[in-house]
């Protein structure tokens, strides 16, 4: 005698039905689907469309940014109503949105049976995606000079063509200065790097070390604009290789230099000044102390140095999230200024002077995702839609944090005092 089975089949939950039950607060923007299905207010001027199965696997199995991410970057996810080069607008709707509620385990078994228990299967990340940090820790210590060479080339040597276009003339991939709200970039720029060198009070003849110097816009600026002999440092081979090109093309190779190498490994003394212009954030909060103090033995006494970097409007250890850690920078780390303050303070180092230029960054940013939108199709055709996708979100999101004041940028001045107390510091600063 034979049984029949008595259960039901599973009713199935359309995709924007999820979406609906999932998304804390209810979604900003309109949401549609490849299932015909939809969510948010239809009225809305921006919105995503999920084009195929592999994006519903991606949410389905990272929910929150990193899902989103893999399936954005992957041509999965579509922004509707603006352009992939600048989601800002879609990005400041979307801000605290992105974070799935935890269902309990009855209803989340009823939304993943709905939905298709299939898609649990993770899909390979795209090829943009960097390993997750337990990876990383497998095969090197972290902040280890083989691994921060690694992670550095993964961000910097993407192509000196790409960051030509999103960055401008400068080169310059750190905050600029915007003495004018109608400055333009290269303008904003080149007032960032002379701030710099006045805080630094460079003279001719003098020496300054620029570590971590990217192009070595910072080590051609002081050399042409102030007769300085600089001498600059970076991991980044195709850096090193543009940054040469430049100073012979500029006709500074009398007085600038740059070297593919850590700044670990500098041995030279006796600089006048140094800078490091957008380095903390790659080097580990627990690297501070040897940091500042091999930046220290650089010095002569009486020397300063000008530490330019991202920071957090707080002090606690707070690692970066899935999206910027995975994509953008591996193994990156930021603190509050206060800590930077005193790990120089404890390496010997007399702070004179901290300044913050948060708001100088999101202007920064608007008008690199500006550079990416108008270069978009160069920009696709030298990396790769995936990776042009991955710079318009990260440019953006990163504006968004600087408006929201979640991440700030602090130029921190110190000096080697001499050992009676002398700083060769004024009374007053001279910039």
């Amino acid at each position: 005698m034979s049984s029949r089975s008595t259960s039901t089949p599973q009713a199935r939950i359309s995709i924007g039905e999820a979406m609906d039950r999932l998304v804390r607060g209810g979604l900003p923007v309109r949401f549609t689907a490849y299932d015909g299905s939809s969510a948010g207010p239809p009225d809305a001027e921006i919105g995503l469309h999920l084009t195929n199965q592999r994006g519903l696997s991606y949410l389905m199995t990272a929910p929150g940014d990193l899902g989103m991410a893999r399936a954005y970057v992957s041509g999965d996810l579509d922004l509707v109503g603006t352009h992939p080069g600048d989601p800002y607008e879609a990005l400041v709707l979307l801000k605290d949105h992105t974070k799935f509620r935890m269902p309990g385990p009855s209803e989340a078994l009823q939304i993943a049976r709905g939905l298709g228990l299939s898609h649990l299967r993770p899909p390979a990340p795209p090829p943009q995606e960097h390993l997750p940090r337990w990876r990383r820790a497998v095969e090197g210590l972290r902040h280890s000079m083989m691994r921060d060479a690694e992670v550095i080339s993964h961000h910097y040597d993407v192509s000196n063509r790409f960051y030509e276009m999103v960055l401008g003339p400068s080169m310059a991939y750190t905050c600029a200065l915007y003495e004018a709200p109608d400055a333009t970039l290269e303008e904003a720029q080149s007032a960032k790097f002379d701030l710099v060198a006045r805080k630094l009070d460079l003279q001719p003849g003098q020496r300054l070390l620029d570590v971590g110097c990217g192009w070595g816009t910072m080590v051609r600026h002081a050399a042409r604009e102030y007769g300085v002999r600089a001498l600059g440092v970076t991991l980044s081979l195709e850096q090193a290789q543009w940054a040469k090109e430049a100073i012979d093309r500029e006709g500074l190779g009398d007085l600038a230099e740059v070297r593919h190498l850590d700044y670990r490994d500098v041995v030279e003394t006796g600089f006048d000044a140094i800078s490091s212009i957008g380095l903390t954030e790659h080097i580990g909060v627990r690297n501070y102390p040897s940091y500042f103090g091999h930046l220290r033995d650089r010095l002569k006494p009486g020397g300063r140095l000008l530490n330019h970097s991202i920071t957090r409007r707080h002090n606690r250890r707070q690692e970066t999230g899935a999206f910027i850690d995975r994509y953008v920078f591996p193994d990156g780390e930021l603190i509050g200024s206060g800590t930077i303050v005193a790990a120089a303070q404890d390496q010997g180092l007399e702070v004179q002077h901290s300044e913050n230029l948060r708001l100088h960054y999101a202007s920064t940013l608007r008008d690199w995702n500006r550079n990416l939108v108008e270069n978009w199709d160069e920009c696709v055709a030298e990396v790769g839609e995936g990776t042009a996708r991955v710079w318009g979100l990260y440019i953006a999101g990163s504006r968004v944090g600087f408006e929201r004041d979640e991440v700030e940028l602090h130029q921190v001045l110190a000096t080697r005092n001499h050992a009676d107390g002398r700083s060769d510091f004024p009374m007053r600063p001279t910039w």
